[in-house]
C-alpha cells in the first residue's frame, strides 16, 4: 500500500472492535453491531493500493471490470466489486495471467506461444515456449543504482539486538559469485542443490544462485533429524549440500555436525558440500567454505529456462509415508508470487516483510517473494518465544516491519500470555498482520485488534505447500470480519462443494479449485505416470483440485476454514471441523492445546474423545471437565460435546508444528503405529505411543 513506509503513521481512522483484555489493564472500546466488520481500510489508503491501480490498468488493456475497487460506498459494494474482478480473473485465465506478466514486467527471454495450451487438470500447460529465470526477477531491484545501499535483507537471531544488513548490491554480488562457483563444479539446469540451513541470509543467497544456474533447490530445517532429512533428500539425489555446523535456538546452541556427517554418508549423489559455520566450527574434511564461494565480484548470469522448468522441490508432512516431493516451476512460482505479494499483500519497495518461518516450511519460500517486488525481507533465526513469548513482536519492532506474518498458534499463545505488544513496543510501522498455518479463531482476531493495533489490516490466509501460495487470503480494499478470511485470491477459482460435487454457500464443504493455477505442481518427483499426484488431489472430483480442507464460502464472499476434511468429525450424520472445537476449548486458560478425534466403532457406535494438554498448574478435575462440556454445548452444539476428556502430557505434531489428527485416528482404529505414521515426520514420537497404549487398554 502507499502508506507502507517503515516509519509511516496511521493517517486516518478505521473501525475496530477490540474486547477487554484478560490482563491487568483493560481498554474500553465499543463493539460494533452484530455482523459489522472489525476493521475497514481507510478509503484513501484503499484507493492508493497496487491492487486498485492494477484493476484500472487491466480494465483499460485486458477487459477487467471497469468499476474501481475503491473507494466504495459501503462494504457490500466493496465486496461486489472485488467479486466481479475475481470472476474475471478466473473466467478469463488467458487475459488475467497475461495482465499479470505485463503489469509486473516479467522478462521473457523467449516469448510464450500461448498462455494456457491445455487447461485440463492435472496436466495444465502454462506459457509453452517461454523462457525466463526466477532469480533474475528476484534481483532486479539491484539494477537501479538508487537501490545499491538499500537493505535487501535484514537479519536477526536470538543473540543480536540490531539487525545485520545485506544490501541489494551485496546480495547481487554474492549470488553472482556463488552461481559462478556452482557452474565451475558442473552444476547446471536440472541438477539438484540441497540445503540444511536455518532462516539466514545464506539460505536466500544459495537459493537464488541455484535458480540462476537453472538447478533445482530443496531445503530442510536444521531441527529435522537425519532420518527426516534423508526421507526427503534421498528421493531427489542432490549433487550439492549447503550445511551448517549447528544453530542457536531457545537460548541454546544445537550442534549438527554428526547429522551432517550422516547426511554425507547416506547421500552418495553428493559431490560438493558447502560448510556454513554459524557456530564457528571449522569446515569438515572435503567440504568447501561458504566465505570462499561468495568472495568474488561477479555479475550473476541467469540461465534462461522453460517456464515449467523445476525451481524447487517442497515436501508434504509425510505423516503416513514418505513425504511427497512436490515440484513447482520457475515460471509458475514467479507469476503466483508476484500476484500474491504485489496485489494481495500490497508489498512494494517501501516495505519490510517479516514472516516467522523455517526453511522446512513453504512460507520461507514465500518470504523470498518480497524480493520479487523490491521489498526488504526480514529473516529471523530463533524461537518466537525466547526469551519470552513476545520475542517475535520485538523482532517486528526492532526491524520496522510493515508486514508481519505469523501463525494462529503464536497469536493464541500471545493472548494466553496476556501480552500487550501494542502498548509495550513501537509497532507503528506495522500496517498488515498475516496469519496462517491453521485457522485463526475469532478470539485471535479480537486479541490482535485489542492488544496489537486498532488500525491494522489482518490478512488471515490459507493455502498450502502444494501451491506454495494462498487460495484465499487478504484483500487490501475489503473489510475484515470476525473469524473470516477476506476472500478467494485472484486467479484461484475456489468453491465449497458437497459430496456430490455441487457448489454451495453458507454451508461447510470441501475446498475445491475448479481451474488451474500456474504454481500448481508440475508433478511429484519419481512419479513418472503421475499416479500419486492424481490420487492426492483429483481422485474425489475428476478434473477438479480437492485440497482436503473444510471450507465455508459465505454469501458476502468471505471464507471460513474449518480444518482438514480427512480428519472430519461426523457425529449423528452432522459433519464438523476440528478447528471449531479447538477454538472453544483452547479459550479456557487451563487448556494449552487440544486434539479431538472422531472414531467409527465396529458396532456402529461413534466415540469422540477430546485430549487436552493442561497449562502449568492446572488440573483436569470435574469442574474443568464440566466447563469444557458446557462451553462446547452452548457455543457450538450438543453434538460437539466429547464422550471423554483425557489429559495428556503432550500432543504429536508434524515437523512444521501442525497437530497430527489422521495418524492418531488410525492408531486408535487399530493400525500399528509404524504403519499409521512415518516416525521421522513427527516431532515427539513418544506422544503417539500414548494413543497406542490407549487403544490396547480399550481393547482389554
Amino acid at each position: 500500500m502507499a502508506w507502507s513506509a517503515p516509519t509511516a503513521q496511521p493517517d486516518g481512522s478505521a473501525t475496530s472492535a477490540p474486547v477487554p483484555t484478560t490482563g491487568r489493564e483493560t481498554t474500553t472500546v465499543s463493539t460494533p453491531p452484530q455482523d459489522q466488520p472489525l476493521w475497514r481500510p481507510n478509503p484513501a489508503r484503499a484507493a492508493a493500493t497496487t491492487l486498485v491501480a492494477f484493476q484500472a490498468w487491466a480494465a483499460e488493456h485486458h477487459g477487467a471490470p471497469a468499476a474501481p475497487l475503491a473507494p466504495a460506498a459501503d462494504d457490500q459494494q466493496a465486496a461486489e466489486r472485488y467479486a466481479d474482478l475475481h470472476a474475471w480473473s478466473t473466467e478469463d485465465l488467458d487475459r488475467f495471467w497475461t495482465a499479470i506478466t505485463q503489469w509486473f514486467d516479467v522478462r521473457f527471454t523467449r516469448a510464450p506461444e500461448a498462455v494456457l495450451a491445455d487447461a485440463a487438470m492435472p496436466g495444465a500447460r502454462w506459457f509453452p515456449g517461454a523462457r525466463l529465470n526466477y532469480a533474475e526477477h528476484a534481483l532486479r531491484a539491484a539494477d537501479d543504482p538508487a537501490n545499491a545501499d538499500r537493505p535487501a535483507i535484514l537479519h536477526l537471531d536470538e543473540t543480536t539486538e540490531q539487525p545485520a544488513v545485506l544490501t541489494w548490491s551485496e546480495l547481487r554480488r554474492q549470488v553472482g559469485s556463488l552461481a559462478a562457483a556452482l557452474r565451475a563444479r558442473g552444476i547446471g539446469p536440472g541438477d539438484r542443490v540441497s540445503a540444511y540451513l536455518p532462516n539466514v541470509p545464506q539460505a536466500a543467497v544459495a537459493l537464488l544462485a541455484t535458480a540462476a544456474v537453472g538447478a533445482v533447490w530443496t531445503s530442510c530445517a536444521p531441527d529435522f533429524g537425519a532420518r527426516s532429512v534423508l526421507d526427503r533428500l534421498q528421493q531427489i539425489e542432490p549433487a550439492v549440500l549447503f550445511a551448517i555446523d549447528g544453530y542457536h535456538y531457545g537460548g541454546k546452541d544445537h550442534d549438527r555436525t554428526e547429522v551432517v556427517a550422516e547426511l554425507r554418508r547416506e547421500l552418495p549423489s553428493l559431490h560438493t558440500v558447502v560448510h556454513v559455520p554459524l557456530l564457528g566450527a571449522p569446515a569438515p574434511e572435503g567440504a568447501l567454505h561458504w566465505d570462499d564461494l561468495v568472495a568474488d565480484d561477479v555479475e550473476p548470469v541467469f540461465e534462461p529456462v522453460p517456464f515449467d522448468h523445476p525451481l524447487w522441490v517442497l515436501y508434504s508432512s509425510g505423516t503416513t509415508g514418505l513425504p511427497k516431493a512436490i515440484v513447482q516451476s520457475q515460471g509458475g512460482i514467479l507469476l503466483e508470487h508476484l500476484k500474491q505479494a504485489g496485489l494481495h499483500l500490497d508489498l512494494g519497495p517501501r516495505d519490510r516483510f517479516l514472516w516467522y518461518t523455517s526453511t522446512g516450511w513453504m512460507m520461507w519460500n514465500f518470504l523470498l517473494a518480497g524480493l520479487l517486488v523490491g521489498s526488504t525481507i526480514v529473516t529471523y533465526d530463533g524461537s518466537p518465544g525466547h526469551p519470552d513469548t513476545g520475542a517475535l513482536w520485538s523482532v517486528a519492532a526492532r526491524t520496522g516491519a510493515t508486514v508481519l506474518g505469523t501463525s494462529a498458534a503464536y497469536v493464541i499463545a500471545s493472548r494466553k500470555a496476556e501480552l500487550h505488544p501494542g502498548r509495550d513496543l513501537d509497532l507503528s510501522a506495522v500496517r498488515c498482520i498475516g496469519t496462517t498455518g491453521s485457522p485463526l479463531p475469532p478470539d485471535g482476531f479480537r486479541w490482535i485488534y485489542q492488544e496489537v493495533k486498532e488500525d491494522v489490516w489482518l490478512a488471515s490466509v490459507s493455502g498450502g505447500t502444494d501451491v506454495c501460495s494462498c487460495f484465499v487470503g487478504g484483500v487490501p480494499t475489503l473489510p475484515v470480519h470476525l473469524g473470516e478470511i477476506q476472500a478467494p485470491c485472484l486467479g484461484a477459482a475456489v468453491e465449497s462443494w458437497d459430496v456430490q460435487g455441487h457448489p454451495h454457500t453458507d454451508t461447510v464443504g470441501e475446498l475445491v479449485v475448479t481451474k488451474p493455477i500456474p504454481s500448481m505442481p508440475t508433478g511429484f518427483w519419481n512419479d513418472p505416470e503421475g499416479t500419486r499426484y492424481h490420487d492426492s488431489y483429483f481422485d474425489m472430483y475428476p478434473g477438479v483440485w480437492r485440497h482436503g480442507d473444510w471450507i465455508t464460502v459465505t454469501s458476502r464472499g468471505t471464507v471460513v476454514i474449518h480444518g482438514r476434511s480427512d480428519s472430519t468429525l461426523n457425529r449423528q450424520g452432522v459433519r464438523m471441523g476440528s478447528s471449531d472445537i479447538y477454538e472453544v476449548v483452547e479459550r479456557l486458560p487451563e487448556i494449552a492445546e487440544s486434539l479431538v478425534i472422531g472414531l467409527e466403532e465396529p458396532d456402529g457406535g461413534y466415540w469422540m474423545p477430546l485430549f487436552v494438554v493442561l497449562a502449568p498448574g492446572a488440573e483436569l478435575n470435574d469442574d474443568l471437565i464440566g466447563r469444557i462440556r458446557t462451553s462446547l454445548r452452548t457455543e457450538l452444539s450438543p453434538r460437539h460435546v466429547p464422550d471423554e476428556v483425557v489429559a495428556v502430557d503432550g500432543l504429536p505434531h508434524t515437523l512444521t508444528g501442525k497437530r497430527i489428527e489422521v495418524p492418531v485416528k488410525r492408531i486408535l482404529s487399530g493400525t500399528p503405529l509404524e504403519q499409521a505414521v512415518n516416525p521421522g515426520s513427527v516431532d515427539r514420537i513418544e506422544h503417539l505411543r500414548f494413543f497406542e497404549r490407549l487403544r490396547l487398554d480399550r481393547q482389554a
